[in-house]
């Protein structure tokens, strides 16, 4: 790849950083502008490009056991429909601002997602939307014995009663609350009669009869979506599914789109590319990354399929906030401006 004109220009004039993390990070001027970018730019961009497309990859296989070839094949149909917007939203924001693009994309998914999510739940798998909101179940448990079962690199392992109970329900896409009962041994009690305890030797099988007996849909659940081939979309459920991921990917467009111009309008030539590593790489590996774990936590922890949604939600409303009035409009920028100077 090419170096950019600008820094072509700097190292053969010879005035580029000696120390380039001394004068990015170790300057308050220079590394303040670097966190507002992590905070109030690419936080919120990593969160919407990761639901957009991992998380929602990870719903769908996951939570709404939708088959892997399904999955695959709406994601894909999404991005082909979508991906126009990365071209689109790139050219808008030279015309309006890098700003307005990024966090209106960050604000329309953050009260859209809830919305779009449930209604995802209702057209992949009719049965399991029906069953969350009709079947009632309960962990009866001391809370005091419960983890925060956070695992990013799966291996830690949870072995207490009530954990085993919120992993199996949490895995089977069960919603449920948390009855505390101090001192308790875990038991899973399913429409207020049958209560199974989680460390019986045969917690994991009686648990999954005693749902499917109450109404939550069997591994052949056939209202769930199947497409038999790529082509197989123009049907009303994985028509409704391609629209509404569709959606997700243009909110990625409208983050990522303009990220690389606003980032690069940020900085000084001599530290733009040790000055833009921070944000990017924390803000897409850490906030991003960490998202499907993340969540799973969440859903575990609370019992509620979607309440691993505030996770990004948060994110990107903290994103709109401090971009909004903190970080500067960087459009008109003139990028060889202060290597001038």
């Amino acid at each position: 790849m090419e170096e950019s004109p600008a820094f072509k220009k700097m190292k053969a004039e010879g005035t580029h950083s000696k120390a380039p993390i001394a004068e990015a990070f170790g300057q308050w001027k220079n590394a303040k502008i670097a966190l507002l970018a992590l905070l109030g730019l690419v936080m919120g961009q990593a969160v919407v490009w990761y639901t957009g497309q991992f998380y929602a990859l990870f719903f769908m296989g996951t939570v709404l056991k939708v088959d892997p070839f399904t999955t695959n094949m709406l994601i894909a149909w999404s991005l082909l429909l979508g991906s126009g917007g990365f071209v689109l939203f790139g050219w808008l924001s030279d015309k309006v601002g890098r700003k307005p693009i990024i966090l209106g994309g960050c604000l329309l998914a953050a009260l859209t997602y809830f919305p779009l999510f449930k209604l995802m739940s209702h057209e992949a798998n009719p049965a399991l939307s029906k069953a969350h909101s009709e079947i009632s179940v309960q962990v009866v448990t001391d809370r005091s014995s419960c983890s925060f079962q956070f695992n990013p690199t799966g291996t830690a392992k949870f072995t207490e009663p009530c954990d085993l109970a919120k992993a199996a329900l949490a895995r089977a896409s069960v919603n449920y609350s948390v009855e505390n009962v101090p001192g308790a041994v875990a038991a899973v009690r399913i429409q207020g009669g049958q209560v199974i305890p989680a460390d019986s030797p045969t917690f994991a099988a009686d648990l999954g009869k005693a749902l499917t007996a109450a109404g939550y849909p069997a591994a052949s659940n056939p209202t769930v979506v199947k497409m038999s081939n790529p082509f197989d979309i123009f049907r009303e459920q994985p028509a409704v599914l391609v629209g509404i991921l569709t959606l997700l990917v243009i909110y990625v467009t409208m983050v990522y789109g303009p990220i690389a111009a606003a980032l690069v309008e940020l900085f000084p030539t001599r530290i733009r590319y040790t000055s833009m590593s921070l944000p990017y790489h924390i803000g897409n590996g850490w906030f991003g990354g960490l998202l499907p774990a993340t969540s799973f936590a969440m859903i575990a922890q609370t019992g509620d399929v979607y309440f691993g949604l505030w996770y990004p939600i948060v994110i990107a409303l903290a994103t709109v906030v401090i971009g909004l009035f903190f970080v500067p409009e960087t459009k008109d920028v003139d990028i060889y401006a202060e290597d001038k100077a």
